[in-house]
C-alpha cells in the first residue's frame, strides 16, 4: 500500500504548523472551552475559592492524550487567576539552577506549566518537592565536607503538571498534587462545537453538512480538528469557494487518504498488514513495525490508540489481533466518493 505524505495529518502531537494557530484559536477562559464538562465545573469552583482566599490553587496534575487541552487549560487557569503563566517541559530543565530562575522569577500566586512532567529526571524531581510543600528550594553549595545547604524562599505558586504517561510520575510527585484531571477524548458534537468556533475565529464559512463531516474525521482530537479544518481552508482558497461545501470536503480527504472513519493511509495499512500478512494477529509490535515501515513509538503512541477505540484492533498478551469490525471495514470502500 502507498505511503501517506501528510503522514502527521493525524498525529495529536502539536507540529510547527499548528503553533501559530494554537495562540489564535486557544480558548482564554472557562465559558470557551468546549467539552470536558466536569472537569471544567470542578475548576471553576477551585479557582473561585482560591480568589476569595487570595491563595494560590493547589497544585494540578492534567493526564491525557495529546491535543486535548492540557496547556490550553494551563493558560485558561493563569487568566482566570489573573496571572501570566510560564511555560517549560520537563526535558527542558536540565539542573537546578534552571528550575530555580524559573520559580524564582513568578509573581506572587502564579502559575508554572510543565509539559511531559513525567520526563523531569529524578534530581530535578527532589529539588521541586520542599518548593511544592513549602514555598522553598534547597540548594547546595560546595562539595564534599565543605557543602552547604542554603533555604532559598520563593513566591507562592501553582504548579500545573501535564503528562501523556501518568504510570511513569513517581509515586512521591503525584503525591503533591493536590488536584489530578484525566482529560477525556471529545464527543462528535463537541468537536463540532470547537470546528465552528474556529471558524468563527478564522473567518471560514462552512456548510453545516461539512462540519458535521469535519468533525467525524477529526480522532475525536480538537487540535486535529483544528488542523484539518485549516487544510480544508486552503483547498477551498485554490478552488475560489466562498463557503466550502461538503464535496470539497470529501475531494481534500481524498487527497489526503482519510476514509469516512478518519483513518489514515498508515491507519489502513497497520490493518492490512495484521490482516493480509498475518491472518489477523495476534502479532508482536516490533514485528507489525517491521512489516509496515514504522517506528514503534509511532504505533504504540499514534496509530494504535485509535484503532483501539474504535474496536478495530485488540491488545493481548501474545500481541495485536484485528477484530472483525478491521476485516469488514477494509473490505469496504473506506475512501468518499
Amino acid at each position: 500500500m502507498p505511503k501517506a505524505l501528510p503522514k502527521n495529518i493525524v498525529s495529536r502531537e502539536e507540529l510547527p504548523e499548528d503553533q501559530g494557530a494554537s495562540l489564535t484559536l486557544r480558548p482564554r477562559t472557562l465559558d470557551e472551552f468546549v467539552g470536558q464538562k466536569n472537569l471544567k465545573k470542578s475548576l471553576r469552583i477551585f479557582i473561585k475559592a482560591a480568589k476569595q482566599r487570595n491563595e494560590p490553587l493547589e497544585h494540578i496534575l492534567f493526564q491525557g492524550s495529546h491535543g486535548l487541552g492540557k496547556t490550553t487549560l494551563s493558560h485558561i487557569i493563569a487568566h482566570e487567576m489573573g496571572v501570566n503563566v510560564q511555560i517549560t517541559s520537563g526535558p527542558a530543565i536540565e539542573r537546578t539552577g534552571d528550575l530555580a530562575a524559573i520559580l524564582t522569577s513568578l509573581p506572587e500566586n502564579g502559575v508554572l506549566f510543565i509539559d511531559e512532567i513525567h520526563r523531569l529526571n529524578r534530581h530535578i524531581e527532589e529539588t521541586l518537592y520542599p518548593a511544592m510543600e513549602e514555598c522553598a528550594l534547597d540548594i547546595i553549595v560546595g562539595k564534599g565536607p565543605s557543602a552547604k545547604t542554603l533555604r532559598l524562599d520563593i513566591p507562592h505558586f501553582t504548579l500545573v503538571g501535564a503528562t501523556t504517561k501518568p504510570s511513569l510520575i513517581s509515586p512521591p510527585l503525584r503525591d503533591r498534587f493536590g488536584i489530578t484531571y484525566r482529560l477525556s477524548f471529545y464527543e462528535t458534537l463537541e468537536i463540532e462545537d470547537i470546528i465552528r468556533r474556529s471558524s468563527k475565529i478564522l473567518k471560514i464559512n462552512l456548510e453545516p453538512k461539512t462540519v458535521s463531516e469535519l468533525a467525524k474525521r477529526s480522532r475525536f482530537t480538537p487540535r486535529i480538528a483544528n488542523r484539518l479544518l485549516k487544510r480544508t481552508r486552503d483547498f477551498a482558497q485554490i478552488k475560489g469557494e466562498r463557503v466550502i461545501k461538503e464535496s470539497t470536503l470529501f475531494s481534500l480527504l481524498n487527497i489526503l487518504g482519510i476514509d469516512n472513519f478518519g483513518l489514515s493511509l498508515v491507519d489502513r495499512e497497520i490493518l492490512y498488514s495484521l490482516i493480509k500478512k498475518f491472518n489477523g494477529g495476534p502479532v508482536g509490535l516490533k514485528t507489525l513495525a517491521a512489516s509496515t515501515g514504522e517506528d514503534l513509538a509511532s504505533i504504540e503512541e499514534i496509530y494504535e490508540p485509535y484503532l483501539i477505540r474504535l474496536g478495530f484492533l485488540n491488545r493481548t498478551p501474545r500481541g495485536r489481533v484485528a477484530t472483525k469490525l478491521a476485516y469488514q471495514h477494509l473490505k469496504n470502500n473506506t475512501l468518499t466518493d
